[in-house]
């Protein structure tokens, strides 16, 4: 039995790879500081839980020995929350993902999968977004999880750790987190249907996003983790390669629609996922009308 550890383990992609990493027979370990509240629909039978931060290396470390993967989904994610708190998201962020990787090193785990961010790419003159552009962040947290990518490349040559980024594309799905002020929009789309109130759009709706449903991020990691073509630090997009609106979102919701300012972001955003596809053999199956109308009946919203 592989032994696998997910950091962010009780996290919205860490508890749906969690999940499948024990449908597939592996031992799980997670591991999580629980700084997002506990859910309990994110506990799963068959998973070992430890309630750690991951900035403490001695104290992972032992988690990680005889691990032959270890997913690093943990973070402080959220846009406008790194704006505000630049400093705390930095530490968690960065600090947070060199001990990941030095743990990793140290108990000679075989592969490190990062989950990075297309926020990494920010601005571009050009779409789709695709790896060989220098990246250009807007925002701390775009920033953040592009340095982890450098620190991932890095622990390739100075320690010998096999590592592989993904960079996510707005991922949506079971098991993500619908409250707090910074949830993304669409679990803030789906509590202001299910409550009755208008749905709040930042700016004026035409900013475009790559929604990709969790189930094709959480196969991208399965991929990654096994895959022989990498290991070397690749950046690699996982996005579903399709942008639509966030007007166009929102109208998937239905209901009334009101306008808020705008915030400090990329306008748009498109997945160049062929990477993906020649490096692990992957390709996105979720199309974003069909995950929309899973989560609404979820949600028990009409």
């Amino acid at each position: 039995m592989k032994k696998a550890v997910v950091t962010g383990g009780a996290g919205f992609i860490g508890s749906n790879l969690v999940r499948a990493l024990i449908a597939k027979g592996w031992e799980v370990h997670s591991i999580d500081n629980y700084s997002a509240g506990k859910m309990d629909t994110r506990f799963f039978e068959g998973a070992t839980y430890h309630e750690l931060d991951v900035r403490s290396t001695d104290d992972i470390q032992p988690i990680f020995e005889g691990a032959d993967v270890v997913f690093h989904t943990a973070a402080v994610p959220r846009v406008p929350y790194s704006v505000e708190h630049p400093v705390e998201t930095t530490d968690q962020n960065i600090t947070g993902t060199v001990s990941v990787l030095t743990a990793a090193a140290r108990a000679k785990v075989r592969r490190v999968v990062y989950s990075a961010s297309g926020s990494a790419y920010g601005e571009q003159a050009k779409l789709p977004l695709s790896e060989d552009m220098l990246a250009n962040p807007v925002n701390p947290y775009g920033l953040q999880k592009y340095v982890g990518e450098l620190f991932a490349k890095l622990w390739v040559s100075v320690y010998g750790l096999e590592t592989v980024c993904l960079r996510y594309f707005n991922v949506y799905g079971p098991l993500l987190d619908p409250n707090g002020a910074y949830a993304l929009a669409v679990g803030k789309f789906l509590m202001a249907r299910k409550e009755g109130k208008p749905i709040t759009i930042f700016g004026d709706g035409t900013i475009t996003r790559d929604f990709t449903h969790v189930s094709d991020v959480v196969e991208a990691n399965l991929l990654a983790a096994e895959s022989p073509n990498v290991g070397k630090g690749e950046v690699i997009n996982i996005g579903a390669g399709r942008n639509v609106s966030i007007k166009f979102l929102a109208d998937l919701f239905g209901g009334e629609i009101v306008y808020g300012p705008p915030r400090v972001e990329a306008h748009d955003s498109l997945a160049d996922n062929r990477k993906a596809k020649e490096l692990l053999g992957w390709t996105p199956k979720v199309k974003l009308e069909d995950g929309i109308a899973e989560l609404k009946k979820l949600f028990a919203v009409a």
